[in-house]
């Protein structure tokens, strides 16, 4: 997959930014050239921290149901890397990029070295929640999020969707949150959906997690001038959900890219974009995302590549070489 530049106006503006994810003829999930890296790094923060991983028991229909998902998936859009064989309820998983092959027993919690998300997780790139649905609310009940940015998956555990995403600005007023859960109760299996997110970042650390702000916090402040092209990184996730059709949750995945600075500016447009759209920022938005010493940095950058002409409509980059 090509990286997803989040962008297609030129000015920011919050919005639901929802539309359709996957209609038959691309990957599901993708699988890129960082695969081994990070499902690697996943490990690692495991290791370090359990609490980024939690299931409840009355979620594990909703558990296996996204093994199912995935997996299939998987198998289905990269068979050079995975393959799976069912025969009812006896599946046989084989990830050859990892080497690993697993019997298994779908429903049965013992048949598997971890939980049923758990082990299908630690497998793929990009993080995966499991938010319920309790009639009109979305709550956020299960999942595995090694790789969050700026928030904590164990504190947010068994919050609404309005309570979890309290400390955006502006877009609660503005009932952007009101109208998105209202669309995602809405949502069908055969039709889930995605969006945009994006965020910098300076160094490209996959966990800039809350709780491992200690380690990446002081990276931003550390930003001069003369460096901001090559430590400066525009961090954008592809967030999917996927209604689950037995259990009726909703399979919420985060696949998280980044791209710096001094690459992005290789296609023309998206340098003059990101320039106008930074530069439109409203100073909550700054604040929230944490970008006060970064920004007038990165406009900096920028500057030079925007000669303030008409941008074509769209992200697509409109050249053909870099």
């Amino acid at each position: 997959m090509r990286f997803p530049f989040p962008f297609r106006e030129d000015r920011f503006a919050y919005g639901v930014n929802l539309e359709p994810h996957w209609r038959g003829d691309a990957a599901r999930f993708d699988i890129d050239e960082h695969y081994l890296g990070e499902v690697a790094e996943r490990e690692i923060v495991l290791r370090g921290d359990a609490s980024r991983y939690f299931v409840p028991q009355d979620m594990r229909a909703a558990a296996w149901e996204a093994l199912a998902l995935i997996m299939e998936a998987l198998a289905r859009d990269f068979p050079g890397l995975f393959a799976l064989e069912v025969e009812e309820n006896d599946w046989r998983w084989r990830n050859l990029a990892l080497g690993l092959e697993q019997d298994f027993v779908f429903g049965d919690d013992g048949s598997l070295p971890y939980g049923p998300l758990e082990f299908v997780a630690r497998q793929v790139q990009g993080d995966f929640v499991l938010l319920a649905q309790l009639g009109a609310e979305l709550v956020l009940r299960g999942g595995m999020v090694t790789a969050a940015a700026g928030w904590s998956f164990a504190k947010n555990l068994g919050k609404s969707f309005h309570q979890f995403h309290q400390p955006v600005p502006l877009a609660h007023q503005m009932g952007v949150f009101d109208r998105a859960q209202k669309f995602l109760t809405r949502l069908t299996p055969e039709r889930p959906v995605r969006r945009l997110g994006w965020s910098m970042t300076a160094q490209p650390r996959l966990d800039i997690s809350s709780e491992n702000e200690a380690v990446w916090a002081m990276d931003r402040s550390r930003v001069t001038a003369a460096d901001v092209g090559e430590k400066v990184w525009l961090r954008v996730e592809l967030q999917t959900l996927s209604r689950l059709e037995r259990s009726q949750a909703i399979l919420f995945g985060i696949r998280t890219y980044m791209l710096r600075l001094d690459e992005l500016v290789r296609v023309r447009k998206w340098a003059a974009r990101l320039h106008r759209v930074m530069g439109s920022l409203h100073p909550e938005v700054v604040a929230y995302k944490g970008l006060g010493h970064v920004l007038p940095l990165v406009l900096g950058y920028l500057a030079p590549f925007d000669d303030g002409g008409v941008l074509g409509p769209g992200a697509g980059p409109e050249q053909t070489s870099l």
